[in-house]
């Protein structure tokens, strides 16, 4: 698993590279859920799929930006589903953007899930490794050095809401005004990588990207977002559902399934379990 984590922070240094030399416009290439493709999805994309391609215990990798599934390794061990560049319709505008890392065995789907990594990309460069726990590492001098282990607080004090809000029912809504009624604070940057990571730093709160009347089975991607971020907000302390269950209880039946997250401390997640038990189909 250590080649993986050095393959990873390698990728990184490229990217962050990438990020402030790289193009920011847009290709003429759409993805796999019909996105248009900025330069640097591309670009990413092709960073990590080479460094990964030199890793003999990584068997095959699936990116947000393919189509397909790729084998590398018919002895592999490992299989990796990745973001190579979460939000990058931000860096035009100087915001955090990330990667997300989901390392899977024997198949892609939540219950072979045994690691997730992720980097955020802002004033400094993060990376969060979830193994049996959460650790957190800076990218210093060249090199990744750890910082500290990441716990969440029973309950927090952030409300980061996504998805289109005229396209919310009701009871969702209602949850959200609610959460802000009580005194949460908004923090919402369109960037599920910084956002997830700030609650995560700040010990506790809610990101949720529910499903909508527009897209009844959510926006974020399984495999190559929410599963991994589930997998660290779970062993962090918290937890991450779909309204109704476990997000790693979901099934999944394509590489490139989306589902409605909400991922937070304990207290939330109890909060939005309650409300969409009551109101939810």
């Amino acid at each position: 698993m250590n080649e993986i984590f050095d393959a990873i922070k390698e990728s990184a240094i490229k990217i962050k590279y990438l990020i402030e030399t790289g193009d920011t416009g847009k290709s003429e290439q759409e993805n796999s859920t019909g996105d248009t493709q900025l330069k640097l999805d591309i670009q990413s994309d092709i960073i990590i799929e080479e460094i990964f391609a030199k890793v003999k215990s990584i068997k095959a990798i699936v990116s947000e930006e393919q189509e397909n599934i790729v084998n590398l390794h018919a002895d592999g061990e490992y299989l990796i589903a990745y973001d190579p560049l979460d939000g990058s319709s931000l860096v035009d505008v100087n915001l955090s953007v990330g990667s997300i890392f989901g390392i899977y065995k024997n198949e892609f789907n939540a219950q072979n899930i045994i690691a997730s990594v992720y980097v955020v990309f802002g004033p400094r460069v993060e990376m969060v490794i979830t193994t049996d726990d959460v650790k957190m590492y800076r990218l210093l001098n060249g090199e990744f050095k750890f910082i500290q282990d990441i716990k969440l607080n029973e309950k927090g004090k952030l409300n980061a809401p996504g998805s289109t809000q005229n396209c919310w029912a009701p009871f969702h809504k209602q949850l959200i005004d609610d959460i802000f009624n009580d005194g949460y604070r908004l923090r919402y940057s369109g960037g599920m990588v910084p956002d997830l990571h700030q609650i995560l730093l700040k010990g506790g709160g809610l990101f949720s990207y529910p499903g909508t009347s527009d897209r009844p089975k959510g926006k974020l991607r399984q495999l190559f977002e929410v599963f991994p971020f589930a997998l660290t907000y779970e062993k962090a302390g918290g937890g991450a559902v779909d309204g109704f269950k476990r997000v790693l209880e979901v099934p999944t039946t394509h590489i490139h399934d989306t589902t409605p997250c909400f991922f937070g401390s304990k207290e939330e997640i109890n909060r939005v379990l309650k409300v969409y038990s009551e109101n939810g189909k």
